[in-house]
């Protein structure tokens, strides 16, 4: 496999990781349906940030940590979901409403990002495709591993950014026209806490089968 064939195929699975919806995606539209599009943007340049992260570690772990990645998948498994999970359960327990949140209490850009940053980090999914498919894809022979990195780290950012980015504009653009309807915005947040306690249950499910 030459290594132009090797990041088409990187580039098809990141695609398919990224389109599924889950943590990442649901976080993205949480917010932007509570915050706007500032909120949706700041969460999207958080997300991507844990992807500078999971890029960098997955080079690391080619280079020199085979012994300890099998070591930190189950812990990082573990902790992602139930990261996750409490996140979920707070936006289902949550009743916001979209028109107190721009006015009286809506969350610090901080805030969305750093927790943005830790939803990627820990997200069981993103793991599982560090773990499976990086080592497939950055290889020694394929030249040197800082240059794989910046073309991978380059590719992932712009797939987050195009898809969550994207999505969670449209969902800031349709917020306007739901900030009159208390009762649907409150279900909306409780609905996207069900899908992430969902996600992060069928992830964890998924991940202690391997």
């Amino acid at each position: 496999m030459t290594y132009p064939e090797a990041l088409w195929i990187f580039f098809i699975l990141l695609a398919g990781i990224i389109i599924v919806p889950g943590m990442d995606m649901i976080y993205v539209m949480a917010n932007a349906l509570a915050g706007g599009r500032k909120a949706s943007l700041t969460a999207t340049f958080g997300i991507m940030t844990g992807g500078a992260f999971h890029t960098a570690f997955g080079v690391f772990a080619v280079v020199g940590m085979s012994q300890l990645v099998p070591q930190l998948y189950m812990p990082m498994l573990i902790a992602g979901a139930l990261y996750m999970i409490w996140i979920g359960v707070t936006l289902a327990r949550s009743t916001i409403v979209m028109g107190k949140v721009a006015e009286e209490s809506r969350r610090s850009s901080l805030a969305i990002f750093t927790q943005a940053v830790l939803t990627c980090i820990l997200n069981p999914k993103a793991w599982i495709f560090v773990l499976a498919v990086y080592p497939q894809f950055i290889r020694p022979a394929f030249g040197p591993l800082w240059s794989q990195a910046l073309v991978i780290g380059i590719m992932v950012a712009a797939m987050q950014f195009a898809v969550y980015g994207g999505l969670g504009l449209l969902a800031a653009a349709g917020r306007n026209a739901m900030t009159g309807n208390p009762g649907f915005t409150i279900w909306s947040g409780r609905i996207a806490g069900l899908l992430l306690i969902a996600a992060a249950l069928f992830t964890l499910w998924r991940g202690l089968e391997l």
